[in-house]
């Protein structure tokens, strides 16, 4: 089909996918729209990990604050809704081995609970009691065989903040994508 009508109708599909209501995966926002300040405060680390927690608080609140339309503070008083959580543990398991059957990469896995409340209607908005965020690691070669989480995070440099980005990406996509 050419001339004219193709272009019609190339014009009235193109209308009629935009007004579908489809967003990017991850971009969605229906969070009340009172909602204007959050507090993240730090998780609380229970995990073996030392310091994951304020790198995991650290990375949540950047990517809340690149949705933008949002002040974020480190409190949880004083905001119209606040992100808690608890770091659960941190667990270090090996992924793939070498022929001499030494781990070549690793999985680290933190369990965590979530919680995002709206504090203006006293109300839980989204919560999760054992959110998950894995990312897999090689081996440094130099370094030897870790054996637990710390020796990962010291031989990997940017072990721990990989993880912190990946899982503030899932926390913040799982509370807007909840609506």
């Amino acid at each position: 089909m050419r001339g004219p009508g193709a272009f019609v109708a190339f014009v009235v599909l193109a209308v009629s996918a935009a007004a579908c209501g489809y967003a990017l995966a991850g971009r969605g926002n229906a969070l009340p729209t009172h909602i204007r300040t959050v507090g993240i405060p730090n998780l609380v680390n229970h995990s073996n990990l030392p310091e994951i927690d304020v790198a995991l608080s650290d990375a949540v609140r950047a990517e809340f604050s690149s949705r933008g339309r949002y002040v974020v503070q480190p409190v949880a008083t004083g905001v119209d809704a606040v992100l808690t959580g608890v770091v659960v543990s941190a667990d270090l398991r090996p992924l793939t081995f070498t022929a001499n059957n030494q781990a070549s990469s690793y999985t680290l896995t933190i369990t965590t609970t979530v919680e995002f409340k709206d504090l203006i209607d006293d109300k839980v908005l989204w919560t999760n009691p054992a959110f998950r965020s894995s990312e897999e690691y090689q081996a440094p070669a130099s370094a030897g065989v870790p054996t637990d989480v710390n020796t990962l995070i010291t031989q990997i440099p940017n072990a721990q903040v990989r993880l912190a980005k990946k899982f503030a990406r899932e926390v913040v996509s799982s509370i807007f994508e909840a609506f």
